[in-house]
């Protein structure tokens, strides 16, 4: 059964960027793609009920609400508190990144990345 990966990120071209590099997994029905570009939006749908995930990319600096307060948010939300997320984002401060460890961020990409390190990110999480 496939796994559901979502990403959040106000920029458009990195969420091309990343479709294009899971292109492979969705194609062999190892992953699900999904995105959003609002956080809000998407906390919104997930405490609705419309939206789940196995593993979850956060931009941290976004417009709105940022990847922290998202995250935050999300573990805050028992039937999803213990899935990962893992932060995309150009922040690359060990402060930043204590902070976003503190919340419950599993792991960190800094951007730019590179196609291989998201896939080996999702491979690695997901256990595919």
């Amino acid at each position: 059964m496939a796994k559901d990966v979502l990403f959040v990120d106000d920029s458009k071209t990195v969420l091309v960027s990343v479709e294009m590099a899971l292109e492979e997994l969705v194609e062999s029905g190892d992953i699900n793609f999904n995105y959003y570009s609002n956080p809000v939006e998407l906390l919104d749908a997930v405490k609705r009920g419309t939206l789940t995930y196995d593993l979850l990319f956060t931009d941290i600096n976004m417009p709105e609400m940022n990847g922290l307060e998202l995250a935050q948010n999300l573990k805050a939300i028992d039937s999803i508190k213990n899935k990962p997320i893992i932060a995309l984002t150009t922040e690359s401060s060990p402060e930043m990144k204590q902070k976003g460890k503190s919340i419950g961020i599993a792991g960190w990409v800094v951007k730019p990345f590179s196609d291989k390190k998201i896939v080996m990110a999702v491979k690695k999480i997901l256990g595919i």
